[in-house]
């Protein structure tokens, strides 16, 4: 295997930037750089000089950590060189041309740590949330994922599983003798098989995770030139729509993230939902719009008539400011023009956040985790089902599958390429 390197703490210039060497020649090519290292584990000044030449490269730091016991799990370097691009780009190339060393990839020090078993696979997704995240709910949930709460649940689900299972091998294998027969009937196999799944789908039924990181999507919707765009633009207190009074102007969905209260919004101004139309770009437009309705965690409907159905609307009065807007019924009174409302509007969002967003004392799920604790709980509502002690096992062994694709024990190679290509070339 290569060893690799890169800078691990954020891009030059600054004032000491930390290059990472991990893997088997990590030790070799660090001494070829700066001569006798230092006792594992303590900091040592040295000189670092080009191998190739005996240049004077930097003075610096130079900390070892023998494997597995390391980040990685491999022999691991770190170099601890004045920050100065220049400096950087030096001691890179020296490293670069000493055979079997090479730039990291992105996330390839995270993805080694897994492969190695320092980290299970949710770890490694919370790692990469707390790496992007942006408010402190986001940083919190994050963390714990990194200390290994979904694998804890997870693991706590599948001891649970592993008892169910023991108690069907042994009939299956000695169903002829009284005292394994009588241990547990078929009945109370099927009530555990089902206790477990129905804790599992409690767990599932839980906001996910991407509510934090991507944010709340909200959407604003109703017929053209109701307001859509002129509120978008005062709720976030910019113009990111473009305004006019000639209907029609929204042809496309516009996305402003924003982050108020500590919360994360994605509001999304959509064109008006027209009836029919004759122009090809409106009715794509439309589409679109349609689209990002089905999408929505809440709904800001700006219409006279009732809004669709969603789980989560605020039937909104918009441009109540103007002569002749009678208020009938609707949830809430705003105007962008005067910013009546708009606070009393943001109120209300937050409330719904409250019931959309994860809990903050619990565990909860990303998309694919979500999915495979719910192939495990529908294989053991199955086996709740099953009088045939074979096929009773074997759809536990399905949901035991399910469980270690969740932390990365089987079946998540294709998968991986896509997690760490979003973190930074040091992690």
């Amino acid at each position: 295997m290569d060893t690799i390197f890169a800078v691990s703490s954020g891009a030059p210039p600054a004032a000491i930037a930390v290059l990472r060497l991990s893997g088997p020649q990590a030790f070799a090519a660090a001494g070829r750089l700066a001569g006798t290292l230092p006792e594992s584990r303590r900091a040592g000044l040295r000189a670092l000089h080009d191998p190739v030449d005996g240049a004077l490269l930097d003075r610096a730091l130079v900390l070892t950590f023998p494997g597995p016991r390391t980040a990685s799990g491999e022999d691991l370097v770190e170099l601890h060189l004045h920050g100065g691009r220049a400096v950087v780009r030096a001691v890179e190339a020296a490293l670069g041309a000493i055979a079997g060393l090479r730039p990291a990839e992105p996330g390839e020090f995270t993805r080694r740590a897994l492969l190695n078993g320092r980290l299970d696979l949710s770890e490694a997704e919370g790692l990469g949330d707390l790496l992007m995240a942006e408010t402190e709910a986001q940083r919190r949930m994050a963390v714990r994922a990194t200390e290994g709460e979904v694998r804890r649940q997870v693991e706590a689900w599948a001891q649970r599983l592993l008892a169910i299972a023991a108690q069907v091998e042994a009939q299956l294998d000695h169903s002829d003798e009284d005292d394994v027969a009588g241990a547990d009937s078929l009945g109370r196999l099927h009530a555990a098989a089902g206790v477990l799944a129905r804790d599992i789908v409690s767990v599932t039924a839980r906001p996910p995770v991407e509510r934090l990181r991507d944010g709340l999507r909200v959407v604003l919707a109703g017929p053209p030139n109701a307001g859509k765009s002129t509120l978008l633009n005062a709720m976030i207190e910019r113009d990111a729509a473009i305004v006019s009074p000639i209907a029609g102007t929204t042809r496309d969905r516009i996305e402003a993230p924003v982050v108020r209260g500590g919360t994360a919004w994605l509001l999304i101004d959509t064109a008006g939902l027209a009836e029919a139309t004759a122009d090809p770009i409106e009715a794509i437009g439309i589409g679109r719009a349609r689209a990002a309705l089905d999408e929505a965690d809440i709904l800001l409907w700006l219409g006279d008539d009732a809004p669709p159905p969603h789980p989560a609307t605020l039937w909104l009065h918009a441009r109540a400011d103007l002569p002749g807007r009678a208020e009938t019924g609707k949830d809430l009174a705003v105007s962008a023009a005067t910013g009546a409302g708009i606070d009393l509007l943001w109120a209300r969002l937050e409330r719904l956040a409250e019931m959309l967003l994860p809990p903050p004392d619990m565990v909860a799920l990303n998309q694919r985790q979500r999915a495979l604790a719910s192939d495990a709980a529908a294989a053991l509502s199955r086996a709740a089902l099953q009088h045939d002690l074979l096929l009773l096992a074997e759809e536990l062994r399905a949901a035991r599958r399910a469980f270690d694709a969740i932390t990365g024990r089987a079946g998540v190679e294709a998968m991986l390429d896509a997690l760490f290509s979003r973190f930074c070339i040091g992690k």
